[in-house]
């Protein structure tokens, strides 16, 4: 192939000119039509393809093709797709899908032959769709930095990142399928499924919980006076203590930038995490204060996330705690046992004014009981 004809070595000379032309070539004789090298060199991610294609297969069948292997008919095919987040193209009789598509679709007949409909399945398909484009982010990030050597040429470095690809991702799948199968075993242990349950064959709405916030304070303000870099670096190591002292039955339900949510259907687990997440924040070289508030009530659990006025009530209290504080509703402390409240010493932080809730709300401070002198 003349790729100098074609108008993909332009500004190339020696080795780099070299280096491009083997990748092209590699790349062509794997099957990459000559419009995806061009729109590749355009956007500047030719060294990306190889990863690119070791990861899923090329596209080769029409959806028509992947209604008829996968068994699902169209209505339905269309639908999964969609809910896992699969452009499906406005020419149908494009090949835009990969065997991975129809080995999806066949596993959502399997869903339906066991007894889980596809509507019933989406909104968790949704959630697992969202969470692996979060995780997937990092990961680029880490495999592009640990591939890449000084002075790498297209070609070199192209291959090398599928080679990587093709080594590595059996590893990340297996670590997947292994977090998954250790949470749900977790949410196993420390949920209950009573009488009532049993009896009417449906889970309850609401249940109750204990539902934390905790924020750095200032981190706005702070936004204006320290690079984006550094920014990034507390909002990260944020993230990190809290995947360091929250322990079950406590869960961290999401970090959002400067904020962390908790839940635990065990009030002790919480009290415990938020003093200790706070206490460690506290003593961390560099880290801005964090603050946290704690509520107990009922709460609804969607896809991954929990509403309701206990979140709502959390979340303001967070906002009203001094920094390196921990505030609770008074429910918190009721809630707990006496063995269990005994670690802890509440203190009465007196009514106060929320947004968005109408009546005042008496608040206690939380603290560590200090040991006895004897």
């Amino acid at each position: 192939m003349d790729w100098e004809a074609e108008g993909l070595l332009d500004g190339l000379q020696g080795d780099a000119r070299e280096a491009r032309i083997g990748l092209l070539d590699a790349l062509h004789c794997d099957g990459v039509t000559i419009e995806e090298l061009r729109a590749a060199v355009a956007q500047e991610r030719l060294v990306l393809v190889p990863g690119e294609r070791a990861l899923l297969s090329p596209a080769r069948y029409t959806l028509a093709e992947v209604v008829e292997r996968g068994g699902l008919g169209l209505e339905g095919t269309e639908l999964r797709l969609r809910t896992l987040g699969v452009t499906v193209p406005e020419d149908r009789a494009v090949a835009a899908f990969g065997d991975e598509e129809v080995e999806a679709m066949k596993r959502a007949r399997a869903y339906l032959e066991n007894g889980i409909g596809l509507a019933e399945g989406r909104g968790v398909m949704r959630a697992l769709s969202a969470a692996m484009s979060r995780v997937a982010e990092p990961m680029r990030r880490l495999f592009a930095e640990s591939y890449l050597r000084p002075g790498d040429n297209e070609r070199d470095l192209g291959l090398r990142y599928a080679e990587m690809t093709e080594k590595l991702m059996p590893l990340v799948a297996a670590d997947l399928e292994y977090l998954l199968r250790l949470h749900l075993r977790d949410y196993e242990r420390n949920d209950a499924l009573g009488m009532a349950e049993r009896a009417s064959g449906t889970l309850p709405n609401a249940v109750e919980v204990s539902v934390a916030f905790a924020d750095i304070v200032g981190f706005t303000a702070l936004g204006e006076e320290i690079a984006e870099v550094e920014l990034t670096d507390i909002a990260e190591r944020l993230e990190a203590l809290a995947a360091e002292h929250v322990r079950s039955p406590a869960r961290v339900v999401k970090t959002i930038g400067d904020a962390v949510m908790i839940v635990s259907r065990r009030p002790a687990a919480l009290v415990e995490a938020m003093l200790g997440l706070v206490a460690a924040v506290s003593a961390e070289e560099g880290m801005p204060p964090l603050r946290a508030g704690i509520a107990h009530g009922r709460a609804v659990a969607r896809l991954g996330d929990w509403y309701g006025p206990t979140v709502n009530l959390a979340a303001r209290l967070t906002q009203r705690a001094r920094p390196g504080s921990v505030l609770v509703s008074n429910p918190v402390r009721d809630a707990l046992g006496p063995a269990e409240a005994e670690p802890y010493r509440f203190s009465e932080a007196g009514l106060k004014r929320l947004k968005g809730i109408s009546e005042p709300v008496p608040v206690l401070r939380v603290r560590r009981a200090e040991p006895d002198a004897g």
